[in-house]
């Protein structure tokens, strides 16, 4: 187990800041929100996963567990880095992430970028790109992979024709991808290391599946359960839970667990080095999968019909940890948790999490998720990018995919009223004070909830493939009164840093 004191942060994906380009990025909004962490007394920022996105938008959805999304390059940073000239630049008001536009605007300043990159005499900047591919082991593969890919017009790698000496025919489009990463990395570096300043670290997200158009299983076919033809055999999801009464479907190719372990967990330990040399620290998603995954038959339409398969999670980590050391790992172990779920998170002595939303509708005695049950080796959270917000949760009425009826939600709330000791007039304030005040060694919130926002700033609804990953913050909306609640709140609870 990794000591840490009692900590405090905010849960926001880089693509929610405000920015003139679409969507948010790595560029000027990126470090005022690290400003506003800091003025806050905030030592956290955690963020969803970071790979290039593909259909849905989904950043669990990624085209490689290695890459990162080039939609998070800052046009602004590249004229400052002489890459684009400001008239390159177009703007649009701050408003819900627009894929499409950012998509199309950001593929052509990369490409401008890279052309300008390779008739400019800026020798530094050159042996920067040159030393980031010589570093990047995974960098050929993954080039090539979007470039194929850019090909065949977007269709996934099963649908593809061979195409001979690919390497030679697509080397400017290669080189292209290349350099994109390139531009990711840079900015990302610069702006983690803006937070280390600052007394930030940063808490990424790891999803323990990969997307089946991806180059992972492209590249890695025999690693996966796929039939011959390379389409899945199986797919992950979860069965009908809080979320669902379905299941959720999430497609997303199972891992050949024999085969991975006959070959000592290469992919995996590369992956988690790759993924800890970004982040701080990692919230593994879906941890449960590493004791056994829920294994549906391709082709079904609900996740109901699946089975739970054992997997070989302590001979992986053990592994991941012989090779690379002690984990800075978050075990996400939400919904139905058996027995040898926890067994293995304690015996790896990984901290789980507790939501607080989930706390109110259950036996006060047993109800992990309300802090009175806490212990101090667990993240706690107001709610995650998967819940609604606060405020959205304590108003919401039953509606078409509730899943709570009117009068469960009256009992909730309720309860939630007298459990916080409160009106309610500020519940999303009321929700922070009590996962603050937890014996939980790190609090987090999102920032919804700081800003005590409703249901239509929900990042995410599980188990829909509309409206999702799409909110994003105004300007101006991070006052200092905000800063100095939190900051409050750090001092009252003891979650400040010291000298403080």
């Amino acid at each position: 187990m990794i000591s840490v004191g009692r900590s405090s942060g905010i849960l926001l994906h880089p693509t929610s800041v405000p920015s003139p380009f679409g969507i948010g990025d790595l560029g000027p909004e990126a470090y005022k929100f690290v400003d506003f962490l800091a003025s806050a007394g905030q030592t956290l920022w955690q963020v969803l996963p970071l790979g290039p996105t593909g259909y849905g938008d989904s950043p669990y959805a990624s085209y490689s567990a290695f890459a990162g999304n080039t939609l998070l390059i800052s046009p602004a940073t590249l004229v400052d880095d002489g890459l684009l000239d400001r008239a390159d630049l177009e703007e649009k008001p701050v408003g819900p992430v627009d894929y499409g536009y950012a998509h199309n605007l950001k593929d052509k300043l990369l490409a401008r970028a890279y052309q300008n990159f390779n008739t400019a005499d800026n020798t530094d900047l050159r042996s920067e790109f040159e030393e980031f591919c010589r570093r990047a082991n995974w960098l050929d593969d993954y080039a090539l992979f979007r470039a194929l890919k850019d090909h065949h017009g977007g269709v996934e790698w099963t649908e593809w024709d061979p195409i001979p000496n690919a390497h030679e025919r697509l080397k400017p489009q290669i080189e292209a991808h290349k350099f994109s990463q390139f531009l990711f990395f840079r900015q990302w570096s610069a702006l983690r290391s803006y937070c280390h300043e600052r007394g930030i670290k940063i808490i990424g997200d790891f999803p323990i599946f990969v997307a089946h158009d991806s180059a992972d299983v492209w590249k890695n076919p025999e690693q996966f359960k796929l039939d011959a033809s390379g389409k899945p055999l199986v797919v992950a999801g979860v069965p009908p839970d809080y979320f669902s009464s379905t299941g959720q479907l999430w497609g997303n190719p199972l891992y050949n667990w024999e085969r991975m372990q006959a070959d000592g967990f290469k992919w995996w330990i590369d992956r988690v080095r790759a993924t800890l040399a970004m982040v701080d620290v990692a919230r593994v998603d879906h941890f449960r999968g590493f004791a056994a995954c829920w294994e549906i038959p391709a082709g079904d339409k609900t996740a109901e019909r699946g089975e739970w398969v054992k997997t070989p999670g302590r001979e992986l980590f053990n592994g991941i940890r012989q090779a690379l050391g002690e984990l800075p790992i978050i075990a996400e172990d939400l919904g139905v948790i058996t027995a040898d779920v926890n067994a293995l998170r304690d015996e790896l002595g990984f901290p789980g999490m507790r939501v607080l939303q989930f706390g109110f509708g259950g036996d006060p005695k047993k109800s992990v998720d309300l802090p009175h049950n806490y212990v101090r080796n667990v993240v706690a959270y107001t709610g995650t990018h998967d819940n609604d917000t606060a405020a959205g949760w304590f108003n919401s009425v039953p509606g078409e995919g509730s899943m709570r009826t009117a009068t469960q939600i009256d009992e909730q709330r309720q309860f939630c009223l007298q459990y916080l000791n409160t009106t309610g007039e500020e519940i999303h304030w009321d929700f922070i004070r009590a996962v603050w005040a937890s014996v939980a060694d790190r609090a987090i919130t999102p920032l919804q909830d700081v800003l005590g926002l409703g249901s239509d700033a929900r990042m995410n609804l599980p188990n829909s493939n509309e409206g999702n990953w799409s909110w994003r913050f105004q300007p101006g909306v991070l006052t200092n009164d905000l800063a100095w609640r939190l900051r409050e709140f750090n001092r009252l609870y003891g979650r400040e840093l010291a000298g403080d």
